[in-house]
Order: structure tokens, then C-alpha cells, then sequence
């Protein structure tokens, strides 16, 4: 009998990829307003750079590891305890202004004080505007009187409490929140989905994953034997991950419950 939910939060109950995007548009739409450069070669040049020079700094294996992504390397502070993540705390300011100088001359323009401004925009424009799916609280409303809700989501805890701090409202519904980099590994390390499991007082086949990453949420929860279901956005094609059930939306999640139950 299913019992508990286990739900990833970026790409699955808040819209990062669109909140992400909207800060891009707007840092390039700024930058087009003040030199002649193309927002839309920028825009293309920042992704590349951005996810390169995050990979080149000692903080990489880190970041792989807990689950912090290049893009939010643009707009978070890191404020987290411990020598890796005070190592990033450390580098981020720098990364943030070769990113976008980099970007910048590479669509044609060298103006190392327009990039810090960029780099100033898109952290605000983040910080301050956060999609979130039309239909989230409707599916957590439906959820919360039948079943133990737990958020699992990779990254900063500084970061993932301030993305929480933007959209408050998620935070009532959920009985324990656990963040990777809190816990010292991330999805999909099965002891993360084991420590979920603890939390909730529940045996794997009591549990269900729900996410939209199938080489986090799906694999990890395949790795712990926990049934999974994969929120495939994209209608992507993925060969060597196994879901349990697949949807495209989080509000078909309710018809998968339906046949569990």
C-alpha cells in the first residue's frame, strides 16, 4: 500500500528552466539596450561559457556530486557550512564576471563593466521571479490528507531554502524536506533515498519518486528499489533508466495514484 511521496522540487514543482530563461532574456535584452550586441548570441554564448567555466574550477567533482548546476553557480551565494561549499562560496563572484566577459566578447563586445552588470541582472531576476507550475498546489492539495509528502531535491541548502523563501506556500505541505547538500551526497546516490525512507517510516515499496531528472530522481530511486515516476517534460528518449510509470505533466500524477491505489 503506498504511503509517501517523494517529490524532486526544480523542474517538477517550481519551473526553474523558465525562471532561468526569463533572468537570461532579461540580462541580454539589458545588455542589447546598452552596446550593439546580438541578445540572442549572447544568450547562447552565456549557456556555453557558463556551463565550461564552471567545470573547469576544483569545485566541479563537488558540484557533480551534491547537484548544483552551472546556471544556478550565476545566481546563488552558497552560504553553506563546510570547506567545499565555503570554497564555492569563494569562487562564484569571479565565475559569475568571466562568464558574462567572456560571453560578451565573444558576441563581439569587451566591456568588462557591462558584464558585472549582467552578471548583477541575472542574479536579481532570479532571485526575484520564480514560475511555478499551474498546477502544483492543486496536486499537493489532493495529496496532502492521504499520503506523507517529503521533498528530495539536489543542491545548496542555502540556495534550495531560498528558492523555497520566494514561493513559501510549498513549504507547509511537505513533512520533512531533505537537500543533498545538507545530507553530503546527492540524487542518485541510493543512500539519500534510504535516508528518505527513514525519515518517513516507510519500506521502499511503501514510497514513490516523483521528478522529472531520469538520471537523479529515476535512477536514484531505481538504485534503492523505490517505484519511480518520471514527469518527462520533453518527451525525451532515455534507454538505460527504468521508470516505473511516465507522464508529461505533474497533474497526470493523480491518474497513476488512481491505478496504484
Amino acid at each position: 500500500m503506498l504511503k509517501a511521496i517523494m517529490f524532486d522540487l526544480d523542474d517538477t514543482l517550481i519551473w526553474d528552466e523558465k525562471s532561468v530563461d526569463n533572468a537570461f532574456k532579461k540580462a541580454c535584452g539589458l545588455a542589447a539596450k546598452k552596446s550593439d550586441v546580438d541578445p540572442d548570441l549572447l544568450e547562447q554564448k552565456i549557456r556555453e561559457n557558463a556551463q565550461d567555466l564552471f567545470a573547469s574550477y576544483d569545485t566541479y567533482a563537488f558540484t557533480e556530486m551534491i547537484g548544483i548546476s552551472p546556471f544556478e553557480g550565476l545566481w546563488a551565494d552558497f552560504d553553506d557550512d563546510g570547506q567545499s561549499f565555503q570554497r564555492l562560496k569563494a569562487i562564484v563572484p569571479e565565475y559569475r564576471k568571466r562568464a558574462w566577459a567572456r560571453s560578451l566578447q565573444e558576441a563581439g563586445v569587451d566591456d568588462a563593466e557591462l558584464a558585472t552588470e549582467l552578471a548583477g541582472t541575472f542574479q536579481g531576476e532570479r532571485r526575484k521571479r520564480q514560475f511555478v507550475y499551474e498546477e502544483t498546489f492543486d496536486v499537493l492539495n489532493d495529496l496532502k490528507d492521504n499520503y506523507r509528502l517529503l521533498m528530495l531535491t539536489n543542491g545548496s541548502p542555502d540556495l534550495q531554502q531560498t528558492k523555497l523563501a520566494i514561493t513559501p506556500e510549498l513549504k507547509p505541505y511537505f513533512d520533512h524536506i531533505v537537500i543533498s547538500g545538507a545530507f553530503g551526497k546527492g540524487k542518485p546516490d541510493p543512500s539519500i533515498f534510504e535516508y528518505a525512507l527513514e525519515l518517513l517510516s516507510v519500506e521502499k515499496d511503501e514510497a514513490l519518486m516523483v521528478g522529472d531528472n531520469p538520471y537523479s530522481d529515476i535512477l536514484g530511486a531505481s538504485r534503492a528499489g523505490i517505484p519511480s515516476v518520471w514527469i518527462n517534460h520533453h518527451k525525451a528518449e532515455v534507454k538505460d533508466v527504468r521508470q516505473t510509470y511516465e507522464i508529461s505533466r505533474l497533474k497526470e500524477l493523480l491518474n497513476v495514484l488512481e491505478r496504484i491505489d
